[in-house]
């Protein structure tokens, strides 16, 4: 057996000390997969890898703008449903809807055993409510969109922010990553939900309890024009939209008195009197200048429907006022809220 003298070392080993009986364990092998190529040779992926990815993994950074792109709508729906549920689970809310489907019933009834306004008393709509039940629904939402229907939507509205600082809830739902405009804008639409619904509850009640108390038709328009009985409830479809558009406007407004107090009470009110102001500034013949800027001027122009050809200019601008009110007091609410502090 040769030895090999201390101080020597083997090509390729470390020199061990002297006295060291035991021999180091060889090295382990690099595994092959783990070794880079041979010179000339190409790497092939394993199975269920793609080109360039070795183990088969993706980036933890791969997909994380997809993510977020499909993950905020759902977020956002999820919120909208939280917010829909909450609005129309409120026993108060219910009430009022429940009052709403019974004044044209009420009001169909007292028409059915009293009879309608004689000639020349009243709008031409609710002369022509006995003579075809499918008036009724048009009556209905011009006699209620002048104070009822604002004061619904006042209620709803007033209270959706206010009322969750009122209550101290507000603070837990801004420390979710929901972002302020972004509950601002769920909260908006669920009001503009429950307008549109508010509407449809008057106009569906007052069309079965005028298909049930008056006879039905042919419709004869304002303009003396007459039209089949799916046209008419055509007609009644866009109704019910213009007249939601309009109490969404005033929605905006009511969201907006909302984001300046935490007592829902006060931006109830303060909506209610200015739909009240606005009713006895049109009114005023001194006054009519103003009155194309006025929002509740503009709400019972859905008679333009009830002529032949539709007036479609008219209905086009309500729109375009309903639209500039969203737009304005939307803004002044978004402001407000996105920069206040929450301390309730």
């Amino acid at each position: 057996m040769s030895t090999v003298d201390a101080g020597q070392a083997v090509p390729g080993t470390e020199a061990e000390p002297a006295g060291e009986t035991e021999p180091r364990p060889a090295p382990r092998p690099v595994p092959e997969a783990a070794s880079e190529p041979a010179p000339g040779r190409t790497r092939e992926p394993a199975p269920g890898t793609t080109a360039g990815s070795v183990t088969g993994r993706v980036p933890a950074s791969a997909g994380v703008g997809t993510a977020r792109a499909v993950g905020a709508p759902r977020a956002w729906l999820r919120l909208l449903g939280s917010e829909l549920g909450l609005i129309f689970r409120r026993p108060r809310n219910l009430a009022m809807l429940a009052v709403l489907a019974a004044i044209p019933v009420l009001f169909g009834v007292a028409l059915r055993t009293f009879g309608g306004p004689g000639e020349g008393e009243g709008p031409g709509i609710f002369g022509q409510v006995t003579g075809n039940g499918m008036f009724l629904a048009f009556a209905s939402l011009f006699l209620l969109v002048q104070l009822l229907l604002p004061v619904v939507v006042a209620i709803v509205a007033g209270d959706a922010i206010a009322g969750e600082a009122g209550i101290g809830t507000l603070r837990y739902l801004l420390t979710a990553p929901a972002g302020r405009s972004r509950l601002l804008a769920v909260k908006y639409t669920g009001v503009a939900v429950f307008c549109l619904a508010a509407v449809g509850v008057v106009a569906l009640a007052a069309l079965l309890s005028g298909l049930v108390l008056f006879p039905v038709g042919p419709i004869t328009l304002l303009s003396g024009g007459t039209i089949p009985f799916l046209d008419g409830l055509l007609r009644i479809g866009v109704v019910v939209l213009y007249v939601a558009a309009g109490m969404a406007a005033l929605a905006a407004v009511a969201l907006a008195l909302s984001t300046l107090t935490e007592v829902s009470i006060g931006a109830i009110a303060g909506t209610v009197v200015i739909v009240i102001v606005a009713q006895v500034l049109g009114s005023l013949p001194q006054l009519a200048v103003i009155r194309p800027y006025l929002l509740t001027d503009w709400w019972d122009g859905f008679d333009a429907v009830l002529r032949d050809p539709v007036a479609t200019g008219d209905l086009g601008r309500g729109l375009l006022v309903f639209a500039v009110y969203a737009v304005v007091f939307g803004s002044v609410a978004w402001a407000r809220f996105t920069g206040k502090d929450i301390t309730a």
